[in-house]
């Protein structure tokens, strides 16, 4: 294929291409938001300049930027790391790799989250539950006190009732069964995050920002619910809406 009768294209290329602006998009997204955008934007004018000097021969500034380039992609690596991160963590949340490295769940626990979560909603109990996907959360669990319990309502409710020890931080689940409690998580610093939510909402989208776990939250404030995944936080939902999220994040 000629393009424009000069240049020669294959179908290989226009994959390649599109291929490569789904990536570029897909960063762009795992950017937004964040302090990596201004980050990105200074790398590129230093790139600029780097060209100037370049086409105007300027000596001086050319040995300047040629000590400097040796450092970029080190650089570019430490600066961009949540966000190489987060890529590669999007990368093996396809469905492929997800049905690869992970365990089927059982879906018999799903009721007893929804009823809990439900109950907690109507009476304004602060919750935060997090779900092990395909990463591994033992970092966190190790910042709480483990529990190895099988999953109920009662218990649930009973967690993150304001006189238990346990109600502060969050829950973390792990293959049907709550692994710990009052586990610590990681706030996110996303400026797309609202000034209504507080820490607990930020420590959910934070710890979906570093793994592809799966994140329920009740605000003790308005008893809304909500769930983070991807670093995406949907908040406002019902308890039918929290079962589809549910379903579709652990039981496909």
């Amino acid at each position: 294929m000629n393009l424009f009768g000069v240049i020669p294209v294959r179908l290989i290329d226009l994959f390649e291409i599109g291929l490569v602006a789904v990536l570029f998009y897909r960063l762009y997204l795992t950017m937004r938001g964040t302090l990596a955008v201004s980050l990105f934007w200074g790398f590129l004018g230093l790139l600029l300049i780097q060209f100037a000097v370049e086409v105007t021969d300027m000596k001086m500034m050319q040995s300047m930027f040629s000590a400097l380039s040796d450092i970029y992609v080190i650089a570019a690596i430490i600066v961009f790391q949540p966000e190489i991160r987060r890529v590669l963590i999007l990368f093996g949340q396809t469905p492929l790799f997800r049905r690869l490295f992970t365990s089927v769940q059982s879906d018999e626990f799903v009721t007893e989250i929804i009823e809990a979560v439900g109950d907690m909603s109507e009476q304004r109990v602060g919750a935060l539950i997090a779900f092990k996907r395909t990463n591994g959360l033992r970092s966190y669990v190790e910042t709480g006190e483990s529990l190895q319990a099988a999953i109920s309502k009662n218990l649930l409710v009973s967690i993150f009732h304001t006189s238990s020890p346990l109600h502060d931080g969050a829950i973390i689940i792990t293959d049907n069964r709550i692994e710990a409690a009052r586990c610590i998580l990681p706030v996110s610093r996303s400026g797309a995050l609202g000034r209504q939510f507080g820490t607990r909402h930020r420590a959910a989208v934070g710890l979906t920002e570093e793994t592809d776990a799966f994140v329920v939250i009740v605000s003790e404030e308005t008893g809304k619910i909500s769930v983070a995944e991807q670093g995406v936080m949907i908040s406002g939902l019902t308890t039918i809406e929290l079962q589809s999220h549910l379903s579709e994040a652990l039981l496909t």
